[in-house]
């Protein structure tokens, strides 16, 4: 939907965009959820970002992803590296049901999640009984063994996960006519989707805030207010001006 989006999500648009070296640039944020939008789409230049269409909770695909998670056995927020570690070990066989039943994802990436088959918006789990009966069988415990069934879960969702961002990129990159796209959110640290939208997706160039998380929103708050409030100038550097992601603990003899 349309409509200038607030709070976390300007906080996690800023950090996508103002350190990254381009002077202009698409920005995307993909997350599970900030305030109340999951997923934001717009443009920076110079020292001001405009984001202009959000998509707003309950339907997200940081959370039909932590839904997978949840249900493979692994902890939510925490433990998506590990489902898209799996992935690559099982087939994509469910990947139409999810599209069928799950998720209504449009050309253009606009989606709608199937309530029906999902807990998080009133109970303490990700998924429920209509979501164990589409799957053949309640979750799975942690820690017990891992079967075949959640390596294929792994891989159908990833490679939805990776339509859609390819769907909203290609829109984006129509809408926007940009030649480079900025990226942060949680989603955005999903690095096979990634590698997928630079070798395939319309944009030249790709920086992705290495923060993407929740981390990252401090330094969008503050690089918002020094620049778009207070309008002080932005100067890009090659390859970012980010300095410190990289350095570490300091330590001596």
């Amino acid at each position: 939907c349309a409509g200038t989006p607030v709070g976390e999500f300007t906080e996690t648009g800023a950090s996508a965009f103002f350190p990254s070296p381009y002077e202009s640039a698409a920005i995307l944020t993909l997350d599970g959820v900030g305030e109340w939008s999951t997923t934001t789409y717009g443009v920076g230049s110079g020292n001001r970002i405009d984001l202009t269409h959000h998509i707003q909770f309950p339907h997200s695909i940081g959370l039909l992803y932590s839904a997978f998670t949840y249900y493979c056995g692994f902890k939510v927020n925490s433990g998506e590296y590990k489902l898209m570690g799996l992935a690559p070990y099982g087939k994509p066989i469910y990947e139409d049901l999810i599209l069928r039943e799950l998720i209504d994802l449009k050309p253009d990436g606009s989606f709608w999640l199937n309530m029906k088959y999902f807990n998080y918006c009133q109970g303490l789990t990700m998924t429920n009984e209509h979501f164990d009966k589409l799957f053949g069988g309640p979750p799975r415990v942690s820690e017990s063994s891992i079967e075949q069934l959640h390596l294929d879960m792994a891989a159908s969702v990833q490679a939805v996960t990776e339509k859609a961002i390819m769907h909203i990129a290609n829109h984006l990159h129509k809408e926007t006519k940009q030649k480079n796209l900025v990226l942060a959110g949680g989603v955005a640290l999903n690095c096979v989707a990634n590698g997928k939208l630079l070798r395939e997706g319309p944009f030249e160039n790709i920086w992705v805030q290495p923060a993407a998380g929740d981390a990252g929103g401090a330094l969008g708050a503050a690089l918002f207010v020094w620049h778009q409030l207070l309008e002080n100038p932005r100067h890009t550097a090659v390859p970012d001006s980010q300095k410190g992601s990289l350095l570490g603990p300091d330590l001596n003899n």
